[in-house]
């Protein structure tokens, strides 16, 4: 599956269908088309929960002009908050507001996002759904209903130990 472009949405689950409304209708992923954006997480793969939002992966290469984007577009909307986050080896801006009738965040790093870890993971979870079937996809929505993370729920479904976000990536090449 390509998740590149949204319009695999359009024919999803209700879910999914309303995410592509509400990202087409306010035109998020137009605005924040010159950070290659993508639509990451749970919904993409159809293992989402009740309060799963709407995640969007970007890529800058100047930060301010990144947070002035979403500030300029996004700085009105319900619940809006912007921060930045230093990860070990990039720093990081995340902004969330509800939109419709999803909370979205934003995320923004200076790595391709193709290349980041949420790009990455969605991908090899999404494999691992379809090579394990419909059982294995309920076990992990059971897990996150019960308030476990995606890649904890992953992690414990497959029996993988130690750090269940650097685990997962040992399924990459086969993904």
């Amino acid at each position: 599956m390509q998740f590149d472009d949204i319009e695999y949405l359009k024919h999803g689950n209700p879910r999914q269908q309303r995410a592509y409304t509400t990202l087409s209708d306010n035109k998020i992923l137009l605005i924040l088309a010159r950070f290659d954006p993508i639509l990451v997480g749970t919904i993409p793969i159809n293992i989402d929960v009740a309060n799963s939002d709407l995640d969007i992966i970007c890529c800058f290469s100047d930060d301010a002009d990144f947070r002035r984007t979403i500030s300029e577009n996004f700085g009105s909307e319900k619940g809006f908050r912007m921060r930045e986050r230093p990860d070990a080896n990039e720093t990081s801006v995340v902004a969330n507001f509800v939109c419709g009738d999803f909370e979205i965040e934003i995320f923004g790093q200076n790595v391709p996002t193709k290349r980041q870890l949420a790009y990455r993971h969605m991908v090899i979870e999404h494999a691992l759904l379809n090579a394990r079937g419909q059982e294995f996809r309920k076990r992990i929505v059971e897990l996150k209903r019960r308030g476990l993370k995606t890649e904890p729920a992953f992690a414990l479904a497959l029996g993988l130990t130690g750090d269940p976000y650097l685990a997962l990536l040992q399924f990459e090449n086969s993904a």
